[in-house]
């Protein structure tokens, strides 16, 4: 099993990536995401050291940010209160929600080590003030000594998504974990966003039983920034050697008296070579787990993307660290609304809520250091030329003869409450194979590859189609209820290992791997798979989709 089960160190000589894919299928619980974070406006936060688990087994000493006693509030408010925490420590630093034109007030104890010294966040974008006394002057802003306090205020003068990080020997502390999010959430949210066609979308997730997860409708004050579902993704890496200086050096430097000669550091920042790649503080597979997992005390934010077909899917992104990392989003290209909380808009003599949006559809995202951006991912299986949702008109299962009626752009759209809400009628019963088990020349239009292709690990989407039978309805199957696999008699494909970590274990849909477009990126420690990679899993609507974990 994993250090983070085990809390015992594994060699890394003896660690094969078939391990790791094994390991993944340890757990099977939902671990679905959102947007985790606390409210404010006033934050009490503490600097202080922990350990960092990572895949391969190892536990790396780190600094990060965390909550100096208990937070106002956990958001969103669909996550219950009995399944969040707020450590002393985490990394990514806890995310802070607030909404525009709060004045925000942050609290830092510095209780890091005392030969690490001062410590401070800088915030990018606001203009921050020190209460007169608060902490010492430093080179970038106010510090806090050890031991020490120090205050930050501002006003959240614009919505958007924005970095927090270390103000203090950057070099050093952003590298050992000192970083973390902001998310300004608009004052007015445009009526199209609460209406129409957004409305719709809402009534289909609640039809399902799927509770609203979102901060906000929209991200911004523009009809063009609505959405139906949000992710926030920092991504950083970790360099090793370094953490492994720092723990010496404080470990030698025992209980000494800050600013006293010999109570400092000495850390070695360059050259730069990182072994461990994250994604809000995990690597892959451990960010698939469910967010405030016990097994992460200081890691408590997953990256597990799911979404309904039609679905607006707001992707809230921050390169942390130093290096730029690009990543690519399978299944569709991102439509970039901000950077740093800047609308990307169109010339125009007006601006307002209908004001055009200009930023660029991007196959791959640039995640620059200390660059945050926001963007739409979008799926609705327009174009694949077969039925996503596996309608067979031969087949008795009752949901193979759902209608599909076009609204004005192609989709069924007036049904919020059917399982093939938002699909592309022009495909609408156009079997992806006419002759199941044949090939293309037999009825086509494609034939169904090895179930092996359709794996990473222990997590499987089943078949290109939708739903729980799906993969019973694509082969010939018979099915005689409704909304359910197990009245199923199914002769197609299973997962060659038997054992699925999808939640449901009958889940059968698009499973697109995101991933850094840097092929060092997807490694732990030069192990593969890992690192920067993660699954987004395109969903019927019948497969609730739970982020409160």
């Amino acid at each position: 099993m994993r250090e983070t089960k085990m809390k015992k160190a594994i060699s890394m000589s003896k660690l094969l990536p078939v391990v790791i894919l094994t390991m993944a299928s340890l757990f099977t619980a939902t671990a679905h995401a959102s947007a985790p974070g606390i409210t404010g406006p006033t934050f009490n936060l503490s600097a202080a050291p922990a350990y960092l688990t990572q895949p391969d087994g190892q536990a790396v000493y780190s600094w990060g940010y965390g909550c100096n006693g208990a937070p106002s509030g956990f958001a969103p408010a669909a996550i219950p209160s009995t399944s969040t925490f707020c450590n002393v420590m985490q990394v990514p630093g806890p995310t802070l929600i607030v909404t525009e034109g709060t004045t925000v007030t942050v609290i830092l104890t510095n209780n890091l080590p005392a030969a690490a010294g001062n410590t401070s966040i800088l915030f990018p974008g606001f203009n921050v003030t020190s209460p007169a006394g608060s902490g010492v002057a430093g080179l970038l802003t106010r510090e806090a000594v050890h031991n020490g306090t120090v205050t930050y205020t501002f006003v959240a003068s614009s919505p958007g998504t924005r970095a927090y990080y270390s103000g203090t020997q950057g070099d050093l502390q952003v590298e050992m974990g000192m970083y973390g999010a902001i998310i300004v959430l608009p004052a007015t949210i445009p009526t199209a966003c609460t209406t129409g066609l957004a409305a719709a979308n809402r009534t289909a997730e609640a039809h399902w039983g799927e509770s609203d997860y979102r901060l906000a409708a929209a991200a911004y004050n523009n009809v063009h920034a609505c959405y139906d579902r949000e992710y926030l993704f920092q991504f950083s890496e970790m360099d090793p050697r370094i953490h492994t200086q720092a723990l010496a050096q404080v470990t030698a430097a025992g209980s000494c008296v800050a600013g006293a000669a010999g109570c400092s550091l000495n850390v070695l920042t360059e050259p730069y070579h990182p072994g461990y790649f994250m994604i809000n503080g995990r690597s892959m597979p451990d960010d698939m787990d469910p967010n405030y997992a016990f097994q992460y005390p200081h890691q408590p934010y997953n990256g597990n993307p799911h979404m309904h077909p039609g679905e607006q899917v707001l992707l809230r992104v921050i390169g942390q660290g130093r290096w730029q990392h690009p990543f690519h989003e399978h299944g569709n290209h991102v439509r970039i609304l901000a950077r740093d909380g800047n609308l990307i808009l169109s010339p125009t003599t007006t601006v307002g809520p209908n004001t055009p949006l200009a930023g660029p559809l991007l196959f791959t995202t640039t995640t620059t250091p200390g660059l945050a951006f926001d963007g739409i991912f979008y799926w609705t299986g327009k174009g694949l030329n077969w039925d996503a949702y596996g309608h067979n008109p031969t087949s008795a299962d009752p949901n193979a003869k759902l209608s599909c009626i076009p609204d004005a752009n192609g989709y069924n759209t007036g049904a919020p409450t059917a399982i093939n809400y938002f699909e592309w009628c022009q495909d609408h019963n156009k079997p992806v194979q006419a002759a199941p088990f044949g090939d293309i020349p037999a009825g086509g239009p494609v034939t169904l590859p090895d179930a092996n292709l359709f794996t990473n690990g222990a997590w499987y989407s089943g078949s290109p189609y939708l739903g729980p039978d799906a993969t019973t309805r694509a082969d010939g199957g018979t099915c005689t209820g409704v909304n359910t696999s197990t009245s199923c008699t199914t002769t197609g494909t299973t997962p060659p290992s038997g054992t699925i970590a999808n939640s449901p274990s009958s889940e059968a849909g698009f499973a697109f791997m995101w991933h850094s477009h840097n092929e060092r990126e997807i490694t732990t420690n030069n192990i593969f798979p890992g690192g920067m990679l993660m699954m987004m899993l395109v969903d019927s609507r019948e497969f609730v989709i739970d982020e409160s974990n």
